[in-house]
């Protein structure tokens, strides 16, 4: 049988991989399990946990937050998908959250969360995560744990290597995944023209450092390759944020085969700094684009959606000095930056060693123009010898992602051999490997990506359970596992399944975020154009075929709980208040064969819900959230007239049979 040169490659892959997962295979599984896990995870009734953990739901579109140590589910967080749970992108008011250029998209693949941070550290106010599928950015508050905003950006495919902020959160970044024709270009090319007509884009979003807001400051436009991760520098490289990049043979099929034909890819090294003074000094180019950005008013509970029309762009082609080029074993992941801010850590998904780049030495070799060619005519790519510190030696196989502790070490996920590797950052020593089950993506350390580590724990995110837990059919569940790095020797300590597929997680101690918790809506400060601020004033308004519902939920009843007057076809409002003013008091509000959702409305919050009744008869409505002792009671009716009937509008509550 005669083997073509993609069989060739495909025998060559596996036997690499069987060759090093066999040499690095891990040791005994028993060794690394702490013996005392159980008492270090255990968290008493009434206890909080010490840290909170943010996970990604992948393609699930949303945030899962757990409790550290503990691997406790504390929330999940809507993001990017509707969620029928609490109404979220089925509301009337959340509905806009969703809006897109592409029209109402109801989903995404949510893949990193990204803390924001003051001087390198994470300060707990916002949380962002992108959107991989249709190119957004979300912002969470995490004073009440809500998604405020979401901005989309326009010219990329796949926004991969995103929302990694700046040292003091001036800019979150979002970068091509999938190069595409520019939105403003001409688009209907043939495919195999890629290296003619495609481009990446890299997005540099301006966040407001008192209220969070967001804005699309500027796009560079680059090689059309595919931009994985980023991250920025901190100390000595805070003006510079990094991407790694891989195809770089542009390649537009196959790429398992075509985007590895080179042994080196690179890492993309931008000075953020000197493209935000060319903007300033009116060097953008006004590029006319479209794009959604929605904003949620926690004042009104209302969010609004505004389509932008323009965006400034700098061909990196035309200004030299914005980027440079650092070799990286191929198709590299993650590019991580020491807390120091003197190192760059990068490496190919299935190279045998760690590179470590040297922020100084990539000055020195800029300053010495100390080139090995150029990209696209004048974009160089630096010396790999010039710019390299060293590499770690052997550290098993598929080096994927690299965090950093307290005390001077780095832990990088092998996804192949399946392990950790902890290192020292002096000099490029392994001093530990531990197994995980199985293929590590990502991993999170405690304040593991920014300025000051805190360390502890850390998390491995693993893409295979396989045996690790009691089976579910077909889908299993992805998960965590988490270590304990205070000693010498790492020790696992808990495993626990996740939501979605959790590809990256933020770590923060817990006393950064629950101190500045929203406990409840004040009611006097509903700013909600539909409110109903006290039982007394609920009502019903016909206008035309519209019908509005000003609802009241308080323990234990709905006002008004007997609504007349509805005819099928029209279109029916009903906006609840919660009129609670307590912690945890939210009330549900559901109607019996409603197409869309429940809501859930926090104390002091507004929500409505768009009812259309197809067919005459009583309909029920009730409370979904149990609130209290009466809760079962915590109902109503809508009678239901057909269409251009007589039966007039007519609402009340409290009518008491027994006396009439």
């Amino acid at each position: 049988m005669k083997l073509s040169p993609y069989d060739y490659f495909k025998l060559a892959l596996v036997m690499l991989v069987v060759t090093f997962a066999w040499s690095c295979k891990p040791g005994k599984a028993g060794s690394s399990v702490d013996a005392d896990a159980a008492k270090k995870v255990y968290v008493a009734p009434g206890k909080y946990d010490e840290i909170y953990a943010f996970l990604s739901g992948g393609f699930s579109g949303q945030i899962a937050v757990y409790g550290i140590p503990s691997g406790r589910l504390l929330k999940v967080i809507p993001v990017f998908s509707q969620n029928p749970e609490n109404g979220w992108g089925y509301s009337e008011e959340t509905k806009p959250m969703l809006n897109t250029s592409h029209g109402f998209v109801p989903w995404d693949d949510a893949h990193h969360p990204e803390l924001s941070k003051t001087n390198g550290e994470d300060d707990g106010r916002w949380i962002f995560i992108n959107g991989n599928n249709t190119p957004r950015i979300a912002r969470i508050n995490l004073t009440t744990f809500k998604t405020v905003e979401i901005i989309e950006l326009p010219n990329i495919g796949g926004n991969h290597a995103s929302p990694f902020c700046t040292e003091n959160t001036e800019y979150v970044v979002g970068n091509t995944r999938f190069s595409q024709p520019l939105d403003n270009a001409k688009n209907d090319v043939p495919i195999d023209s890629y290296k003619q007509n495609f481009k990446g884009a890299v997005s540099f979003v301006k966040v407001d450092k008192d209220n969070g807001s967001m804005k699309l400051a500027f796009q560079l436009i680059v090689p059309p390759f595919n931009y994985d991760l980023a991250h920025a520098g901190k100390g000595p490289s805070h003006d510079w944020m990094f991407f790694t990049c891989y195809n770089t043979e542009e390649a537009h099929t196959l790429l398992e085969v075509n985007a590895s034909q080179r042994d080196k890819d690179f890492v993309m090294a931008v000075n953020w700094k000197k493209a935000e003074e060319l903007i300033q000094q009116g060097k953008g180019t006004k590029t006319p684009v479209k794009y959604a950005h929605n904003v949620y008013d926690e004042n009104t509970h209302t969010a609004t959606s505004t389509m932008e029309t323009e965006t400034q762009t700098l061909d990196v082609t035309k200004f030299p000095g914005l980027v440079y080029y650092m070799p990286c074993p191929k198709s590299p992941h993650g590019v991580d930056v020491t807390p120091d801010g003197e190192n760059i850590v990068a490496s190919g998904k299935l190279a045998a060693v760690i590179p470590v780049f040297s922020f100084q030495k990539m000055l020195t070799a800029i300053d010495k123009k100390d080139y090995d060619g150029m990209i696209d005519g004048n974009l160089p790519v630096l010396k790999y010898e010039s710019v390299l510190k060293g590499e770690v030696k052997k550290p098993g196989l598929g080096p994927l992602h690299t965090e950093f502790d307290d005390k001077g070490f780095a832990y990088s996920t092998m996804f192949v051999s399946s392990e950790v590797v902890k290192w020292r950052i002096d000099n490029l020593q392994i001093v530990d490997r531990i197994p995980s089950y199985y293929s590590p993506g990502h991993l999170s350390i405690v304040g593991g990506d920014s300025k000051k580590p805190y360390g502890k724990y850390l998390l491995s995110l693993n893409k295979i359970t396989k045996d690790r837990y009691l089976p579910t059919g077909p889908e299993l569940a992805q998960a965590c596992q988490l270590i304990d790095i205070t000693g010498d020797k790492m020790k696992l300590l808990l495993d626990f399944p996740t939501i979605g597929e959790p590809h990256y997680a933020q770590m923060i101690l817990a006393d950064k975020i629950n101190k500045n918790q929203v406990k409840f809506y004040k009611l006097e400060d509903n700013k909600n154009a539909y409110v109903t601020k006290s039982e007394k004033d609920t009502k019903v308004v016909r206008n035309g075929s519209r019908v509005d519902v000003y609802m009241t939920a308080i323990r234990s009843h709905l006002a008004p709980d007997n609504i007349e007057g509805i005819k099928v076809g029209d279109d029916v409002y009903i906006h609840v208040t919660n009129l609670e003013q307590d912690w945890d008091v939210p009330h549900g509000f559901a109607i019996k064969g409603a197409n869309n959702a429940e809501l859930l409305i926090m104390p002091g919050e507004t929500c409505t819900l768009k009812w259309n009744p197809y067919q005459q008869g009583i309909v029920p409505f009730y409370c979904t959230d149990f609130c209290s002792a009466l809760h079962q009671e915590m109902q109503g009716y809508f009678r239901v007239s057909p269409a251009g009937s007589n039966t007039p509008l007519k609402f009340s509550i409290g009518e008491n049979p027994v006396t009439q």
